[in-house]
């Protein structure tokens, strides 16, 4: 099981956004996660990302963000022939963000295959963002490899709380939801998430069933101070440190 803490300032994970509004659902989208893979493997737009649809995913909302709008347009440089005005000026979009989440996400595949993820998480080929290339993850993303993990319900019930410590003191006794990918033989709901190519002449995605339920917070009970993760506990190279 690789498991990732997907924090920052900002986040954004749409799933179905269009024009000019550019929307956030409120957890990792499995295309965002499948996108940040692929970035950290070097992958094009072009390449397929066939072999990546096969990872099983899930995700436990640790801290539930606050939603934010920012309003932005573009404009050129360069301005018409004999007129301040500027040769081209795009609409107002509408671009909708989580403020202070965290998330942890669990990835299930053959050791093989986690191995590699886990190998180019820690040496990215690009570098990571979540959602959008304007929000960067913080440090520790990559929390490794846990075979102590039997499954993605496993995992995501017994690993200690990412939440941050002003959040802990204030949410406690909180159960935590997860959202995850839906066996076949269990019911879901369907969401628009599932990419089947990142292509710029040709963006693709299908239908992926998910189920969501909560599960009790990890942390609710003994030291929540042991939940924190620590930066001594990772490896000093933090692959995110372009500095």
């Amino acid at each position: 099981m690789l498991l990732l803490r997907l924090a920052g300032p900002l986040q954004s994970w749409g799933d179905s956004s269009r024009f000019t509004h550019r929307e956030t659902r409120s957890e990792p989208t499995k295309s965002g996660i499948i996108g940040m893979l692929a970035c950290a493997q070097g992958r094009t737009r072009e390449d397929s990302i066939e072999d990546l649809l096969q990872l099983s995913f899930g995700v436990r909302i640790d801290q539930r963000g606050s939603v934010i709008r920012d309003l932005q347009t573009e404009k050129s440089l360069a301005r018409k022939h004999d007129s301040r005005n500027f040769a081209k000026v795009l609409p107002l979009t509408h671009r909708y963000y989580l403020a202070d989440a965290i998330f942890l996400a669990a990835i299930e595949a053959p050791r093989e295959t986690l191995c590699t993820l886990d190998d180019a998480l820690r040496h990215p080929k690009w570098p990571l963002y979540l959602g959008r290339r304007s929000c960067p993850p913080a440090y520790p993303l990559n929390l490794g490899i846990h075979d102590e993990y039997e499954s993605i319900d496993h995992a995501l019930a017994q690993h200690p709380w990412q939440a941050a410590e002003w959040y802990r003191r204030r949410h406690a006794t909180e159960r935590l939801e997860v959202v995850r990918d839906a066996r076949y033989d269990e019911p879901g709901f369907v969401q628009n998430d599932m990419p089947l190519t990142f292509s710029q002449r040709h963006r693709e995605y299908s239908g992926r069933s998910v189920k969501r339920y909560f599960v009790d917070n990890p942390g609710a009970s003994g030291n929540m101070a042991a939940s924190v993760p620590s930066a001594s506990a990772f490896e000093e190279h933090d692959p995110m440190f372009f500095v």
